[in-house]
């Protein structure tokens, strides 16, 4: 009909292929009476239609309804409405409650710790299915060739067709033993990129995920097309890391597993200074926050040509944190990072042709805090990490790490580690270790971090900053900063503010003293004090009593009562 044939000029005006909507819709169309049903609708556009419901109660649709049951009629203004709404661009604040909405789901369905994987994975396909088609459309538009169009190369992904998003918009029974088929197609399509990558879903365990639930997470994604038009890699990479801060702070003392604030890895990366053609490494990874800081940050200092020049390797043991990082990375366009899994105390991944450790210009980590649990024999005899100090306690993993991160840094190395107050104090083992590394002069500077900055614990942290090419005014000397006091109190957890991570990069670089918070002290002095790095020891940062003056208050008083009795 005529006025189908006006909708179609719309939609070759608003450039189809570019809105990302089905090639086909617009074929579809030809022929279709002027008031088309909801069952047209959802499958023209290949969206449930509980979707459409549900833009009707927002107010985005307002079908007619006609006959004694009402039943809803859509018009080309409604057609053109739904294009509009598939085809929009979301900003930030509007995807990041659209994707935590997306959690409500399931909340209360499974464990708060758990479904963070389910709702990344889901959110990936959706991306992934997105990008291919409008990869497919581009090349079509150019060439008009479904097989060149199809062709792998002309794909960052491969999302077979029998996997593409429509098909489980279709499906309307065992939506959960579907989606587990779909993952293993995916990830054996994109091996290795993507092995490991989904192994720990399940959507099938109709308890966890009845078909009702999952068709309202299908129906929720469908609202929007994640494609690059509409979504670009920057605004879902920051999306994403806005999910991964809410999950940990909804997981409790669990987020802290996964989670670094993004505040504390400004101040590491910002003393650590990342350049061109860095290879940083980060051996506990969790989501991946260190490394997508690094990249940011060289990113606003030289470009994003620059920045991509960047080396990135991670290890994580954890199946689940390895998923949620290597996803972290593909939505942030960092296709290259090298991540691995594994445990990195027993079986570290990352050896040179010599089958050593490789060395890095860069480490970076937030290890997990004082495990007692772990690979202590295979530790001990692994590639040489002991060499030169002491063996580190077997109930305590701390300072493992650090032995660890000192033989991957290579000799120009720099480091930056988030340890628990006691690696500064304690004694035996550690207290020797801490010695030999002080004597090693690798200690670059320390930073005493505010309490209650990390999910899951209320003890504050310390950085250590290690550097294996001091420059000569720093050799023998360390530099504390005492920051524990700069920081906006939250309810649960306590922030840096943009002013306090300034203020310690700038005392960092500074490295001269800063009356009650910084100063440089030399070996001679830490030798002096047993090489305890007590804080306390070296800065006073309490605040001076008040002198009160007893005679002049007790004036005040008598003054006071004379005007009283007046």
């Amino acid at each position: 009909m005529k006025t189908y044939e006006q909708l179609t000029l719309y939609l070759e005006r608003d450039r189809l292929v570019l809105q990302h909507m089905r090639k086909d819709i617009q074929q579809k169309l030809k022929g279709m009476p002027e008031l088309l049903s909801i069952g047209q609708v959802a499958e023209i556009f290949s969206i449930h239609q509980d979707t459409l419901r549900n833009w009707e109660k927002d107010g985005t649709l307002v079908p007619l309804r006609v006959g004694p049951r009402k039943d809803r009629k859509y018009r080309p203004q409604d057609i053109e409405a739904i294009v509009d709404k598939m085809g929009s661009k979301l900003t930030l604040p509007q995807l990041e409650s659209f994707l935590w909405k997306s959690a409500d789901i399931l909340r209360g369905k499974i464990d708060s710790s758990d479904y963070k994987k389910y709702i990344f994975g889901l959110l990936f396909y959706k991306r992934m299915s997105d990008v291919w088609d409008e990869e497919f459309n581009a090349v079509m538009k150019e060439y008009d060739d479904q097989d060149i169009a199809r062709a792998d190369y002309n794909h960052r992904f491969q999302v077979p067709k029998d996997c593409r998003w429509e098909k489980i918009t279709e499906q309307a029974e065992s939506i959960g033993q579907k989606l587990n088929d779909i993952f293993d197609k995916l990830a054996n399509a994109n091996s290795p990129k993507l092995d490991k990558i989904f192994e720990d879903l399940d959507f099938a365990n109709k308890d966890r995920f009845p078909n009702e639930t999952l068709q309202r997470l299908i129906n929720h994604f469908s609202q929007y097309n994640f494609g690059n038009t509409y979504i670009s890699s920057d605004l879902l990479g920051d999306a994403y890391e806005y999910l991964i801060k809410q999950f940990a702070a909804d997981a409790g003392k669990k987020g802290g597993e996964f989670y670094t604030p993004r505040e504390v890895e400004k101040v590491i990366v910002g003393i650590l200074k990342p350049h061109q053609k860095d290879h940083i490494y980060d051996p506990t990874v969790g989501s991946g926050g260190f490394l997508l800081e690094a990249y940011d940050y060289l990113k606003q200092k030289s470009g994003e040509k620059i920045a991509k020049t960047l080396y990135l390797y991670r290890q994580e043991q954890n199946l689940a944190t390895f998923a949620i990082a290597k996803i972290n990375m593909f939505l942030h366009g960092l296709d290259s990072a090298d991540i691995r899994r594994g445990d990195t105390l027993a079986n570290p991944q990352f050896l040179n042709q010599q089958g050593g450790l490789q060395t890095f210009d860069i480490v970076v980590a937030n290890p997990p805090y004082s495990i007692k649990d772990w690979e202590y024999e295979a530790f001990k005899t692994k590639f040489g990490r002991l060499e030169g100090y002491d063996a580190p306690p077997d109930k305590n993993a701390d300072y493992a790490f650090v032995l660890h991160i000192i033989k991957s840094m290579n000799t120009n190395g720099r480091a930056g580690i988030v340890l628990p107050h006691g690696v500064l104090t304690r004694g035996n083992a550690e207290a020797r270790i801490r010695e030999q590394i002080l004597k090693d002069d690798l200690v670059e500077a320390i930073v005493a971090l505010p309490s209650k900055l990390f999910y899951g614990t209320g003890i504050p942290a310390v950085v250590i900053i290690l550097n294996k090419n001091k420059s000569e005014e720093k050799k023998n000397k360390v530099l504390i900063i005492d920051a524990e006091k700069d920081f906006q109190e939250g309810k649960n957890q306590n922030i840096l503010q943009p002013q306090d991570v300034n203020k310690i990069v700038k005392a960092f670089y500074g490295y001269e003293d800063i009356e009650k918070y910084a100063r440089v002290v030399s070996m001679k002095d830490i030798e002096d004090k047993g090489f305890n790095l007590n804080i306390r020891e070296y800065i006073d940062s309490s605040e001076e009593d008040e002198v009160i003056d007893v005679k002049k208050v007790r004036n005040e008083i008598t003054s006071l009562k004379k005007e009283l009795l007046e």
